[in-house]
């Protein structure tokens, strides 16, 4: 792991050089692009931004009436107002319809920070992966976004991308990047490690801690939850003794909830969840509400070891 970057950085930047190549790509805002960095499109191709202002449901309509003029639409808020205050819009306009259009948002999770439970979301994996054909992905760091939001510009249907707003760090020497396939970024047969988005990086550091004790996790870096990598549950599962599941969100219905599904249904193995679990989140700086919240190295550490008693 080197660098630390913004995923929210690498989607501004990312957004201007699709935006050269396709004059389709249109970029739309509820009053937060300066959070979001859906500004620098804007100030590049101001023909092609529009700023809705706070008004999330009109967000999204607006964006479902452009892409059924055959635009690529890119809408952008934060993630607690894009799952939470325009559900209705995003089911019943965009992906019941399956309109191109990509619902990037941030400051998703707890690390958002002092802006306490009113702007964390932790239930917006849940909400959007019921609806039927949602592709959800969460990158691991700022490289994966990029990946990510150029699959996405090319990718005809509804997306819906999470990002938080800290700097996370690079992680290096990841397997290619493909859509509903997961990464194997450390091999062990002990005990399995799935998790995604910031949560990776605290899975391989748990690794580590257990490789000191003769313990070998594999860690997987389930970057899309929807369509879900069931072979690599599967193979989780058959070849480990359980898996721990890591993830800055309710341990109900995200990435926990579906890799419980495919283990149930397939291959039936002991599992641990690490995630928020059944109460709000609240105000304190990243670090601190990671600890609080059971989610740092340390605790799937323990996790893994109830596993493998």
């Amino acid at each position: 792991m080197s660098e630390k970057m913004m995923a929210r950085d690498v989607y501004g930047e990312t957004l201007v050089e699709l935006g050269r190549k396709n004059k389709d790509i249109v970029v739309l805002d509820a009053d937060l692009s300066g959070s979001t960095r859906t500004v620098k499109f804007g100030k590049a191709f101001p023909e092609r931004f529009f700023n809705i202002g706070v008004a999330e449901q009109n967000l999204i309509g607006v964006a479902g009436g452009l892409a059924s003029c055959n635009k690529t639409v890119f809408a952008s808020t934060f993630a607690i107002f894009a799952s939470g205050r325009a559900w209705d819009q995003v089911r019943n306009t965009i992906v019941y319809n399956k309109l191109n259009v990509k619902i990037v948002a941030s400051h998703a999770g707890i690390t958002v920070g002092p802006d306490g439970a009113s702007h964390q979301a932790v239930e917006d994996i849940a909400l959007f992966r019921v609806l039927p054909e949602m592709v959800i992905m969460v990158p691991c760091d700022g490289p994966q976004t990029r990946d990510i939001i150029r699959l996405a510009a090319g990718y005809k249907g509804p997306v819906y991308v999470r990002m938080g707003r800290a700097k996370i760090p690079t992680i290096e020497n990841k397997p290619k990047f493909e859509m509903g396939k997961a990464q194997i970024l450390r091999q062990g047969r002990d005990v399995s490690i799935i998790a995604c988005g910031i949560m990776v990086k605290n899975a391989l550091d748990a690794a580590g801690i257990l490789a000191q004790e003769n313990k070998q996790a594999r860690v997987v870096n389930m970057h899309t939850i929807k369509p879900i990598d069931r072979q690599a549950i599967i193979d989780c599962a058959k070849q480990t003794k359980g898996i721990v599941v890591c993830e800055e969100h309710m341990i109900n219905g995200g990435l926990a909830g579906a890799v419980s599904e495919v283990s149930s249904e397939s291959a039936p193995v002991p599992i641990q969840r690490i995630g928020i679990k059944n109460r709000f989140g609240q105000s304190g700086s990243p670090d601190e509400l990671l600890k609080k919240y059971n989610l740092t190295a340390g605790d799937i550490v323990e996790a893994c070891r109830k596993l493998m008693q």
